[in-house]
């Protein structure tokens, strides 16, 4: 595979996480909200009247680790693709294309620190919470994941730029 092919892949796929990530963030902002409302209704010694919330977080959980297990071997494929490549392969041509997927891996970090603030506000509210059984191990173990695989893939953007732009043919003028 060539690197063309391999960038835009792997920039194609960058999108993609991050509209997962970002789908996920305001899911887990919806189940904060709720939890927040059964957590005042016990509060205030009223009947819980969210009786589904348990089984919807615990699925949203299930869901939010099949999507990262299946992102997960694309993911190892393309760096090691990319180890792979020679510095040389990384042609001077292919810099606007760097550049274009390093700004996707910063907007792909920002919506990993989105679903990391909504992740840290619900784990704040459910400290304490024994009402219902919940799986929020689950949810640790995916924004740990989260965070890993968008740093390496910030660190893969970057390197890919530094060599493309290392490769670039200086321009003559005049």
């Amino acid at each position: 595979m060539n690197c063309e092919i391999l960038l835009d892949q792997i920039s194609a796929r960058c999108d993609k996480f991050r509209a997962d990530l970002t789908a996920a963030a305001q899911n887990l902002r919806d189940l904060n909200r709720r939890l927040e409302q059964i957590l005042q209704q016990l509060h205030k010694d009223i009947a819980v009247r969210d009786e589904s919330f348990a089984a919807q977080f615990n699925q949203y959980c299930l869901d939010l680790r099949r999507c990262l297990d299946e992102d997960e071997p694309f993911w190892t494929q393309a760096r090691a693709q990319i180890r792979s490549c020679k510095d040389s392969d990384w042609t001077g041509d292919l810099t606007l294309a760097a550049k274009g997927l390093n700004s996707r891996a910063k907007t792909l970090s920002r919506a990993s620190d989105e679903f990391t603030t909504a992740y840290d506000i619900f784990y704040r509210n459910y400290t304490g919470f024994t009402a219902a059984k919940l799986n929020v191990w689950l949810l640790t173990s995916c924004q740990n994941d989260v965070d890993s695989l968008t740093g390496k893939i910030l660190f893969l953007a970057r390197d890919i730029a530094k060599k493309t732009e290392r490769n670039r043919r200086p321009h003559v003028f005049g």
